[in-house]
This record gives C-alpha cells, sequence and structure tokens, in this order.
C-alpha cells in the first residue's frame, strides 16, 4: 500500500535534490492515485485530446471519468503562464484536478469544488499537513466516482443548460460584486459599464 506519507516523502526527497522538473513527480503521483484508487486506470501521459493534453486521465472500463494537470513545485498555480491552459481544460473537461503534486484543486463542470494541501514549501523543504490526509482520500475518492451526464432529451438538456445558466449567473454576479477582483473580473465589470452607457441612457 502506497500511503500518502510515503508519496510525500519521495516529493521530499525528489525536491531537496535540487534536480528535478514537474515530470519528475510524474511517477509518484501516479503511485498514489493507483493505490487510492485500485478500480481506476491511471495513465501518465495519455493521447492528445481536443483541448490539449492533460498529464493524467483517470479511466473505468475503458470510460474517461477524470483528467489531471500538474505543473512544478513551486510556481504559483494562480501564474498567468498557465491561465491559457487552465481556462482551455476548465471550459472543455467536466471533472479536473489542477495540482502542483502539494495543492489539488478540484473543479466540475468548469467551476472550482473545492482545493487541499498535502503540504507546503518552507524554504529548501516540504512540510506536510497530516491533518488534511483523511480529507484528501475522500476527495480523490469522489473525483474517480464521477460519472458524466448523459443527455437524452431534448427536456434533460434545458434542465442542464438552465442550472449552467444559473451557476454563470452566479459567476458572473459575484465576479462584478467582489471587492478582490481578478484581472477578467476587472474586463467583466468595464463591458457592464460600456454596455450600460451605451445601452441604457
Amino acid at each position: 500500500m502506497y500511503t500518502l506519507q510515503d508519496y510525500l516523502d519521495k516529493v521530499v526527497q525528489r525536491y531537496k535534490a535540487g534536480i528535478s522538473t514537474e515530470h519528475s513527480y510524474r511517477g509518484d503521483l501516479q503511485n498514489l492515485l493507483e493505490s487510492l484508487l485500485p478500480n481506476i486506470l491511471v495513465t501518465n501521459e495519455p493521447a492528445r485530446i481536443q483541448c490539449g493534453a492533460p498529464d493524467y486521465i483517470l479511466t473505468k472500463a475503458t470510460i474517461p471519468i477524470g483528467y489531471i494537470e500538474a505543473k512544478d513545485i513551486g510556481k504559483a498555480l494562480d501564474s498567468k503562464d498557465y491561465k491559457e491552459q487552465f481556462d482551455r481544460y476548465r471550459n472543455s473537461l467536466d471533472n479536473l484536478i489542477i495540482t502542483d503534486y502539494l495543492e489539488f484543486r478540484f473543479y466540475r463542470d468548469g467551476l472550482p469544488v473545492t482545493n487541499i494541501k498535502l503540504a507546503n514549501v518552507a524554504g529548501n523543504t516540504i512540510v506536510a499537513k497530516p491533518e488534511n490526509f483523511a480529507a484528501f482520500t475522500s476527495l480523490i475518492t469522489d473525483f474517480a466516482a464521477y460519472i458524466g451526464q448523459t443527455i437524452t432529451s431534448p427536456s434533460k438538456l434545458a434542465k442542464m443548460m438552465a442550472g449552467k445558466a444559473k451557476l454563470l449567473a452566479i459567476v458572473i454576479e459575484k465576479a462584478l460584486t467582489s471587492d478582490e477582483q481578478s484581472e477578467a473580473d476587472s474586463s467583466l465589470k468595464e463591458q457592464m459599464q460600456a454596455f450600460k452607457s451605451i445601452l441604457i441612457k
């Protein structure tokens, strides 16, 4: 059984060596996922799909159930260098994790669900957060249990689209009213002001 502590021990060992890249940790994460999800096939470096080439694909009976994109330890996941790729994956993949091998961000249907950290970088080492291990195991198990929605009728499609529209409305309202705004939120607010001044006197 490859435990979360085993995984972090390996990650720390590679990180301290000072010669690792984001690819160096790929096998460690694959070993962890295969240990936690024995009925799921975890493929590292799968074939390219329409939206790009996520680092891992999780399949059950040949059916894709989730995707994971991993970046190097030490570079913020909010980096502008990643924005275009992450946006593309979130918009295309229903069940997605974005990670730097220590922090895991879960997305469902393009929207953030939750995030959790297994450890923090502290200088030239990594400090584990064992208090999060049980929660992480539950989140990964739930992630792997995802079943994509099958559209079987026009009414089901309408209900799904209505649900997405409601979620979108909430996200837009939050972006327009939040005090803490990202560059994208600020641009959205500017567009709203432009529509107000041009279309609604």
